[in-house]
């Protein structure tokens, strides 16, 4: 009796026949299910495409055909094709966003471009007559400082705003690294009396380090390293300084001057009570006043938003009243109460000399005597 599977006349001779010696074959756990069909990747040609010549009896299906490829037999016909072109999509998709998201907000580039080195002048005022002495607190109030404001109280914020690539607590902060600069640099008791001078450093730009240190240790009047375009000291030897309430007016201000850089202008006048360096600090009439005007220019870039750090650009210093035949960069020397000019300009420059000639030399101002004395400068309200 014929079996479901035989052919329809029997098996042929010489090949293995019943239904045992079939299922004892090794293949006899093969099965070609209908799954295991499908994924096979040939497809049959249409008799009408077999008619051609040379035609093959086959061909193999194509991965985004519409029969889809080969698939595990868990799968859907069609089903890996479909994630492939999805795949594809999405990558497009993306790769078409990032293009218009750079396109249409383009990264503000990284702050580029050396640190530039100081320029400062430095420029000592000699009086035209007796510098008057007295208490501190007397000589105040016959001044022109008699309405500035004691010590940081006289450096005043301006109103902020923000600029087109700085917001506003960008430009808060380039203000207050400005203002501590001021602060450390014009009213600290130790750099004032030359012992110190590592409140201003911390607060420069790394680049600017190497540049500082010279003017300290080794301060020239050739326009980069006067130690007084960096801050305010006297020279320990002359005077000191009487009273810690010095008097301060200014102004500060700013501006975006590229997408990457912000400038903070600062205009202030510092009148200091000052006295010999030797004799009794108990005299009555033993103070004078000395008055330092003080433009400097400061760039900050976003790294040094970030570090809470100054790029000091320019300085330019008037202060006395000072002998004109003093050089001022390495520390201010004043005409103490009771004394007079005892020259009548600035010490004289040889153009044949070698070396590096003092690039202030000549320039000395006249010192306004109290009564007479005006300021540009309005008093902080």
């Amino acid at each position: 009796m014929a079996v479901p599977g035989d052919p329809p006349d029997g098996t042929p001779e010489g090949i293995g026949g019943g239904d045992e010696e079939f299922r004892s074959d090794e293949y006899r756990s093969v099965v070609f299910d209908e799954d295991f069909v499908r994924a096979a990747r040939i497809q049959e040609y249409s008799a009408q495409e077999r008619m051609g010549e040379h035609a093959r009896a086959v061909r193999s299906r194509s991965l985004w055909s519409a029969g889809g490829s080969v698939r595990p037999r868990t799968s859907t016909p069609g089903r890996g094709a479909r994630q492939g072109m999805l795949l594809v999509l999405l990558i497009a998709v993306a790769f078409a966003a990032a293009v218009y998201m750079g396109l249409s907000n383009p990264a503000v580039p990284p702050s580029a471009g050396r640190t530039e080195p100081l320029g400062s002048t430095v420029v000592p005022l000699a009086p035209t007559t007796v510098v008057p002495g007295g208490r501190p607190v007397d000589l105040y109030e016959k001044s022109p400082a008699a309405e500035y404001r004691v010590g940081a109280a006289g450096i005043a914020l301006p109103a902020v705003h923000r600029t087109h690539h700085f917001t506003d607590g960008q430009v808060v902060t380039a203000l207050s690294i400005a203002k501590d600069y001021l602060v450390q640099s014009s009213l600290d008791p130790d750099v004032l009396a030359g012992t110190a001078t590592r409140p201003v450093r911390v607060l420069l730009d790394p680049d600017q380090l190497a540049q500082f240190d010279r003017s300290m240790t080794s301060p020239s009047g050739d326009g980069r390293h006067a130690a007084t375009g960096w801050l305010v000291r006297f020279d320990p030897g002359t005077a000191v300084v009487a009273d810690t309430r010095v008097r301060v007016s200014g102004t500060l201000a700013f501006e975006e001057v590229s997408a990457d850089v912000l400038e903070v202008t600062t205009d202030h006048t510092f009148v200091y009570a000052v006295r010999a360096a030797t004799g009794s600090p108990a005299a009555a009439d033993g103070a004078s006043l000395f008055t330092v005007r003080r433009e400097l220019r400061l760039r900050f870039d976003r790294d040094d938003l970030e570090a809470r750090r100054a790029e000091l650009v320019t300085a330019y210093v008037m202060a006395g009243p000072q002998d004109c035949s003093t050089e001022p960069a390495e520390g201010f020397r004043p005409v103490l109460a009771g004394a007079g000019p005892t020259t009548v300009g600035p010490a004289a420059s040889d153009p044949y000399a070698s070396g590096n000639p003092r690039r202030t030399a000549g320039l000395c101002g006249v010192l306004a005597t109290p009564s007479a004395a005006t300021t540009s400068v309005s008093p902080a309200p």
